[in-house]
């Protein structure tokens, strides 16, 4: 859960402090083998049945963090077996990136429905009288549930005056919009990767942190040791991330500690989609020669509709996203630099794994990932000074790309400036369970004529797998640093005037 400093929340910390650590010091990256007993000390289990079992979860976390797949539960192999590969200055991505740590899932039921002890064995016992299988019968004055009976229709539980019946779902399952997340023969998680888009929300809401996704802090420590030209753009919804006395400008100065050449606002992006958006919504979808279109900038949510709407992809709007075209603005004005995205989205660092992208962005890493470098260099990001430049010229609009309902406003305005007599229609959805009915209704003719907008996660980017703190205040943090923006609508802003430049 976002903004609850858990023990799964420490955990995932010092894994990526420590792995950030051990490239700084320039360990011999086989010193891996020690680092579970530097994070779980000890000789007594805190968080699960016994120490060796917290260990060994705490070295497939280590492994994933390193950018390494997971060991067979079968084979015996050291934590360190095949890291003189992932002991590189530039190493992408290799799928599957979300992974279930089979021996720390709890095996939870997929779904089940249950009488609680505050089922009071009424006289009128309605459970009974409306369940449609006859699944529900009273045995020594309560409600029994029989399994093999019931269908999770959860009639029952609607019925029952004193809500004594419940309906548990496994939660990564319940967090998957795709459906993604089956048993194995064991009953634990297991994730179908051919449904899988890579939004993390499964990795959120798993309570027992048996799900994680890889990273790539070791391979830019080690690049920016080489002394190659790393710059960093960072997504707006950082603000608020690192303390709610972190200015844009003190975490600007914090990038620059770590030894970042420069730091440019992703935002200046999504200024620059913004407006091939609009155009692309007034020349094809307004003009019907396109029966809708979908947002380009949300990974997971464009990776959803062609899985599950083949026959509508070329409706997604070919415009380049945020990432992508401050990575091409950065290098067009800085041809040998390296770019790193630092964001809230799980489903980047699958984006920055295409082959279309490679060249633009080199390395994806998560507000939560930067902590843990942070804390390895030990910068406090809330006792730096202010950087002087400032930060980048975005506009309100392009900041405000974090929050849903932010890029189809966005685009609104900009349509609304330029072509003030043009009927606009719009609509947005959060949390893929959403998108994907928004885009059942669009293929069965409901949104004709419309920009659809689509966030794989509930409340838009801020909400994404790599944030650390609550989604209401992440939002009202990026409103009141979109807020302090020198425009309001995309089209003001000066780097717009180079979008042709860089589709070229």
């Amino acid at each position: 859960m976002r903004g609850l400093y858990s023990s799964k929340t420490e955990i995932r910390h010092k894994i990526f402090t420590e792995i950030a650590r051990m490239a700084y010091e320039g360990d011999d990256p086989k010193m891996i083998e020690e680092l579970p007993y530097k994070i779980i000390p000890g000789e007594v289990a805190s968080y699960r049945d016994s120490i060796f079992l917290e260990r060994a979860v705490v070295g497939e976390r280590l492994r994933v963090a390193m950018g390494m797949s997971l060991r067979k539960v079968t084979e015996h192999a050291p934590i360190s077996k095949g890291v003189e590969a992932s002991v590189i200055e530039e190493k992408y991505y290799e799928p599957p990136l979300i992974n279930v740590i089979k021996f720390a899932c709890n095996s939870c039921p997929e779904k089940r429905v249950m009488i609680t002890e505050g089922c009071q064995g009424c006289l009128e016992h309605p459970c009974v009288e409306v369940c449609p299988k006859k699944a529900v019968h009273m045995e020594g004055g309560r409600s029994h549930i029989d399994e093999d009976a019931c269908i999770k229709c959860g009639k029952c539980l609607e019925a029952c005056p004193y809500n004594a019946i419940i309906k548990q779902e496994r939660p990564c399952t319940k967090a998957c919009g795709m459906n993604a997340i089956g048993s194995d023969e064991y009953g634990r998680a297991e994730i179908d990767q051919e449904k899988c888009v890579s939004c993390g929300q499964c990795m959120v809401s798993c309570p027992f942190g048996a799900i994680a996704d890889k990273s790539q802090i070791f391979q830019l420590i080690r690049a920016m040791q080489s002394g190659r030209k790393i710059i960093a753009q960072v997504a707006p919804a950082f603000a608020g991330q690192f303390g709610p006395k972190v200015t844009p400008e003190m975490f600007k100065t914090a990038l620059k500690e770590l030894g970042f050449a420069d730091v440019y606002e992703t935002a200046l992006g999504a200024d620059m989609g913004c407006m091939a958006e609009a155009e692309h919504y007034v020349k094809e979808v307004a003009t019907g020669k396109q029966q809708f279109a979908l947002t380009s900038c949300c990974p997971s949510w464009s990776v959803m509709a062609k899985k599950l709407f083949p026959d509508y992809a070329s409706c997604i709007s070919m415009a380049l996203t945020p990432m992508t075209l401050t990575a091409r603005l950065i290098k067009k004005h800085n041809p040998n630099a390296k770019v790193v995205f630092v964001g809230p989205c799980a489903a980047k660092k699958l984006e920055a794994m295409r082959r279309s992208v490679r060249s633009e962005v080199d390395f994806v890493l998560t507000f939560e990932e930067m902590s843990g470098i942070f804390d390895a260099r030990q910068v406090d990001v809330s006792a730096l000074e202010e950087d002087p430049d400032g930060v980048s010229d975005a506009s309100v609009d392009g900041r405000n790309f974090a929050v849903s309902g932010g890029v189809a406003k966005s685009v609104e305005n900009v349509i609304r400036e330029k072509y003030p007599d043009r009927e606009i229609k719009m609509a947005n959805a959060e949390g893929l369970k959403e998108c994907r009915k928004l885009l059942t209704m669009a293929k069965a003719g409901k949104y004709n004529g419309y920009l659809l907008e689509g966030m794989a996660c509930p409340g838009g980017c801020v909400a994404g797998a790599g944030t650390m703190q609550s989604i209401k205040k992440s939002q009202a943090a990026v409103n009141k640093y979109a807020a302090q923006a020198k425009h309001k609508i995309s089209s003001q802003t000066e780097y717009v005037k180079e979008l042709d430049k860089l589709v070229d």
